[in-house]
């Protein structure tokens, strides 16, 4: 393996942390919200659709580094 390809690796490697500790951080806000006495509706479905997103991106950058299977 060459080194560019190493230096992607870690790239993606360290961007899936990221987006999985902003994924676990909003998950957290989210249950905190609605432990809350008057949860702020628009607030919290802004969080879930956030939340959405990282998941959908965490599931492509997870996909992207499962190697081809040749035919």
């Amino acid at each position: 393996m060459s080194n560019d390809t190493s230096d992607i690796d870690q790239s993606r490697i360290a961007l899936l942390m990221r987006l999985r500790a902003e994924h676990r951080d909003l998950d957290h806000a989210i249950i905190e919200l609605q432990s809350s006495p008057a949860p702020e509706a628009l607030a919290m479905q802004r969080m879930k659709k956030r939340k959405l997103r990282l998941k959908d991106c965490i599931a492509r950058l997870e996909s992207d580094m499962i190697p081809d299977e040749p035919a």
